[in-house]
């Protein structure tokens, strides 16, 4: 004997709170989504600029020891030049003396290590790159900074504070073409280095170059305070030292 099965009756009622359900279920869900993949996008887009103005702070660095280097190269150029001149006509030395001031500038040569201690000290830093072979061609760079430093500028400092250039006997003590040719052959592996970060990381000279004019203007912001700061306090100086002469000569007419 078959018994009949009763299946529930669905009411209108419970069909429409049904839906309401999965329609609750549904629009939770993609808040949730939309939260949480807009929070994701906002991350990535902030850790993409952060990077992009890392690589430009490294690169404008770059750009700043290579102006450096430059500058100490044409210097080293002309003396050499003029070293040549003078071992051929020793009673030029007079009147060519003065084409080796430029050199002699060079002593006073240091490079910023601000952003390459950023670079080297904080961890964060190489997670915010996140690219192994950029952070090699960076530390390459400041490597051969340091090298730079020690090579041709400390040397030729050393020979220049033993011998001067205070006569012809004393000039060709300072191997001016060694220097320029040494120096030479380091600019041009930096720039080599400079050009393949900027390739690495996609950087465009348009951009770097609007940088550039950014940190060249809040520079010059800092100077302009600066120069405030100090007329105030030469201001403030000047104004004490009228009240200190006013007070001493009442003191001296009133005993």
């Amino acid at each position: 004997m078959k018994i009949p099965l009763k299946l529930p009756k669905v009411t209108n009622s419970s069909s429409s709170n049904m839906q309401q359900f999965l329609l609750m279920l549904l629009a939770t869900t993609i808040s949730i989504v939309l939260t949480f993949g807009t929070s994701a996008f906002l991350d990535k887009r902030k850790k993409e600029a952060e990077k992009k103005e890392m690589v430009m702070m490294i690169i404008y660095d770059f750009d700043k020891t290579i102006e450096q280097v430059q500058h100490i190269d044409s210097a080293f150029h002309l003396a050499s030049k003029t070293e040549q001149e003078i071992a051929l006509h020793p009673d030029y030395f007079d009147s060519l003396q003065p084409r080796f001031h430029p050199a002699m500038m060079v002593m006073s040569t240091e490079f910023s290590e601000t952003t390459e201690n950023i670079f080297s000290s904080n961890i964060e830093t190489f997670n915010t790159l996140g690219n192994v072979n950029f952070v090699h061609e960076v530390s390459s760079f400041y490597n051969m900074r340091h090298l730079y430093q020690n090579v041709v500028i400390d040397s030729y400092k050393q020979e220049l504070s033993t011998y001067g250039v205070r006569s012809v006997e004393s000039l060709f003590q300072i191997d001016f073409p060694e220097h320029y040719f040494t120096g030479k052959s380091f600019l041009k592996g930096m720039k080599v280095i400079r050009d393949r970060c900027m390739q690495m990381m996609n950087i465009s000279e348009e951009e770097l170059k609007e940088f550039s004019q950014q940190r060249m203007a809040n520079n010059n912001t800092s100077e302009e305070d600066e120069i405030v700061e100090m007329q105030m306090i030469e201001e403030m100086r000047e104004a004490e030292e009228i009240i200190s002469r006013a007070r001493e000569r009442k003191t001296s007419v009133n005993p």
